[in-house]
């Protein structure tokens, strides 16, 4: 007999990258419907922010031993997961690459009946950024591996960043200028990661989502001075585009790569499949509304 939230059991979920920002956001819609919570939490890692709800258990992505007992008895695997970023010291593309496949291969001999993968939009177009193609590669072994799977394909979140380059964003609004990655006449897509959250709790259970690679993103994509012209437009007052400078210690090889892709304009998303699957599409005006209210520039409701 189905349950109410849709799932053909009360076996738990298991969500792996739970304490970060979207992670987060996950356990809480997992919450929210009902669902039972099993976080995968690296040793050393602080685990106490999570609700008193979700089942933690400790283990990392990179020791496929620890895995065995984290996707024992759950009825799906969720991962926002990544190394890329460098949020801890000793992260790497290692999490992205090497840990992506364990975790599939754990889902794979558990028989894990669905596998959720935050993807990135465009990672099949994008050979030359690193942490891109490692989202690519980990589809095409989930596809390989015969473990039935979802990967969603969200744009560039419009989020409230926590540490020093929050505070640049906030001192950069605050002066009147926002981070522009593209020019006039390039558009990228942007989306809310709450609404990337909302997405993923709801693929747990949607049958028409199976074997996807599926694009997320806000109504319309916009080009660095359309971007300024929402801030602006939200914030009351004029605000000028900046060149986007990085992030913690400037920009790497992988965050460079990124932005050269941007320029080709192919990071645009379809969200035709989106519309379908998870309802309407929000406006880009919403997710930087959320991105203000988050860094404390407006109310939040």
């Amino acid at each position: 007999m189905p349950r109410a939230d849709g799932s053909a059991d009360g076996r738990p979920v298991l969500q792996v990258g739970a304490t970060g920002h979207l992670g987060g956001l996950v356990v809480q819609e997992l919450l929210s419907r009902g669902k039972r919570v099993r976080a995968l939490v690296r040793p050393g890692s602080d685990a106490s922010r999570l609700p008193s709800a979700v089942e933690v258990v400790r283990g990392d992505l990179l020791e496929p031993a620890s895995l065995r007992s984290a996707v024992a008895g759950v009825s799906s695997v969720v991962t926002t997961a990544i190394g890329y970023s460098q949020r801890r010291e000793g992260d790497s593309l290692r999490t992205d690459r090497e840990g992506n496949r364990n975790l599939v291969d754990a889902a794979k001999d558990a028989g894990v009946p669905r596998f959720v993968l935050l993807s990135i939009l465009a990672c099949d177009q994008a050979r030359d950024v690193p942490h891109f193609w490692a989202k690519k590669e980990t589809e095409d072994h989930l596809a390989r591996q015969g473990v039935p799977f979802v990967a969603l394909r969200p744009g560039a979140f419009l989020y409230a960043p926590e540490g020093g380059f929050g505070q640049r964003v906030r001192q950069g609004l605050e002066a009147g200028q926002v981070f522009g990655m593209t020019p006039a006449g390039i558009r990228i897509t942007y989306i809310a990661p709450r609404e990337v959250a909302r997405a993923i709790a709801m693929a747990v259970d949607e049958p028409r989502a199976v074997g996807e690679r599926i694009d997320l993103g806000s109504d319309r994509p916009l080009s660095g001075p359309e971007y300024a012209e929402v801030i602006g437009t939200l914030l009351g007052r004029p605000v000028q585009l900046a060149p986007m400078q990085g992030g913690r210690g400037g920009v790497n090889d992988d965050m460079a790569a990124m932005f050269r892709f941007f320029q080709t304009g192919k990071y645009v998303a379809d969200t035709r499949r989106q519309a379908e699957l998870f309802g309407p599409v929000p406006k880009v005006e919403e997710a930087a509304r959320q991105m203000l209210a988050g860094l404390g520039l407006l109310d939040r409701h």
